[in-house]
């Protein structure tokens, strides 16, 4: 039992961080709690941890990682593909905190915890049992 819980938090604290960046990205966080606020600011830290992506990428670049971010998050929160999104989760997690580290120096990355949440990410796609997900439906229907 401990296994499912451990694994059903993971899952629902990585979807939630996801979800919670790109309700800040939008505007959807009060002021006082929010990290950038609106879509600009974002754009404009996109630029500042990728200094290597041409100008004219940029937008493209934060459009993609959003995209991925909200593909992300839904897909823990039912738990479909659990395993495979979680690697994905913590590959894309950790090309931010190197991104991060890389322009800025790592201890913004240490701060807002971004190599602990990638590696919470691995731990999750080494985790098999279903617990609350619809991978589990569809497993049992197999059966």
């Amino acid at each position: 039992m401990t296994k499912t819980i451990t694994k059903l938090f993971l899952r629902l604290s990585l979807a939630a961080c996801f979800l919670s960046a790109v309700a800040d990205r939008f505007g959807w966080w009060i002021a006082d709690v929010s990290v950038w606020g609106n879509w600009n600011n974002f754009i404009d830290y996109t630029r500042l941890i990728n200094p290597w992506f041409p100008e004219g990428l940029i937008s493209f670049f934060a459009a993609i990682a959003t995209a991925a971010e909200i593909l992300f998050g839904v897909l823990l929160l039912i738990g479909l593909k659990t395993e495979f999104i979680a690697k994905l989760s913590g590959i894309l997690l950790l090309v931010f905190g190197l991104s991060m580290t890389f322009s800025t120096g790592i201890k913004g990355a240490l701060d807002y915890s971004v190599f602990t949440a990638s590696a919470a990410a691995f731990a999750l796609s080494l985790m098999n049992e279903k617990y609350l997900e619809i991978d589990g439906l569809f497993s049992k229907q197999r059966n």
